[in-house]
């Protein structure tokens, strides 16, 4: 394929956002019969199939969807482009940056790592998906997100993508002020019998902790095993328990939920990643949300 034909690539993309070659016929102005024959001359020119069909439904393949966010760039471009020559109009509307955060990521570092992707020079508009590592993987690997912000580099799984290192954090533990008056002066010791609020196990800090704990010879009385960390925040901001966090993030977790810091260990480290499918270029958002990362937290080892 030298060439890709683009009236065929905007039946096809007319049809996808329409949901049916009937509809896509109606807006061109074009018989179904003409519609169907040429998305086919594109799939055989492209070689492989762009749709499937389920039921009386066509559902995009792998492939139809890595075509389609092509094609969302493309003609977004050229309306711009003739809104450009026909009336003057000068601002860009803002490039869309498909973001994935893995859920037991906390809110307080994504903030952090997002913010200057969000004041270039050229606007961008971020859209975030939050979920477990394997489920962003599931979708990164069929170009429905630009970047998957982790803390776990890629696993051993079939999925074309790249891992970089945003950086490290040592572990803190936070309280409600009262709680934390009883726990003080005595960290690690204190937490021995103290309520404690867990990572769920999926967490990738989890089992690290349970090993500290028993490494330090501690006890804690589990109050409540949390898959969300700002769920968990919130339940420490109840005086329900002591929780975790970065300590890179201490002082805006103490000013925003109203906790204390009552301890921390270099022996408990949370690493955090980028991951960023292969076909990517060094999109500028993608570069700002990378180097945010490595100035908010300490350089990994």
């Amino acid at each position: 394929m030298r060439h890709i034909n683009y009236t065929y690539l905007l039946y096809f993309w007319t049809v996808h956002s329409e949901g049916s070659v009937s509809r896509a016929a109606e807006v061109l102005h074009l018989t179904p019969q003409t519609i169907s024959g040429q998305i086919k001359q594109l799939e055989e020119s492209i070689g492989v199939p762009l749709f499937r069909r389920e039921g009386r439904s066509l559902v995009l393949t792998d492939t139809g969807h890595l075509v389609v966010q092509f094609a969302d760039e493309i003609f977004t471009l050229g309306r711009e482009l003739t809104q450009v020559l026909r009336f003057g109009a000068k601002p860009r509307s803002p490039r869309t940056l498909a973001v994935g955060v893995v859920d037991s990521l906390a809110k307080l570092i994504t903030c952090e790592i997002l913010a200057p992707a969000m004041t270039l020079e050229e606007p961008v508009r971020i859209v975030t998906r939050e979920a477990t590592l394997e489920e962003l993987l599931a979708e990164i690997s069929v170009h429905r997100l630009d970047i998957v912000l982790s803390d776990r580099s890629l696993p051993e799984l079939n999925v074309r993508a790249f891992s970089h290192s945003l950086g490290q954090s040592s572990v803190a533990f936070f309280a409600r002020a009262d709680l934390a008056g009883e726990l003080a002066g005595d960290f690690p010791g204190s937490l021995d019998g103290a309520p404690f609020l867990l990572p769920a196990a999926r967490d990738s800090l989890r089992t690290r902790l349970e090993e500290w704990f028993a490494d330090q010879e501690l006890r804690p009385l589990i109050a409540a095993e949390v898959d969300d960390s700002a769920l968990m925040k919130a339940l420490g901001q109840q005086g329900l328990g002591v929780f975790t966090a970065p300590a890179a993030i201490s002082e805006r977790v103490c000013e925003n939920f109203g906790v204390v810091e009552i301890g921390r260990t270099a022996d408990l480290i949370e690493r955090f990643y980028a991951i960023v499918p292969q076909r990517k270029i060094a999109h500028p958002a993608v570069l700002a949300i990378t180097e945010s990362g490595r100035r908010h937290l300490d350089p990994a080892d």
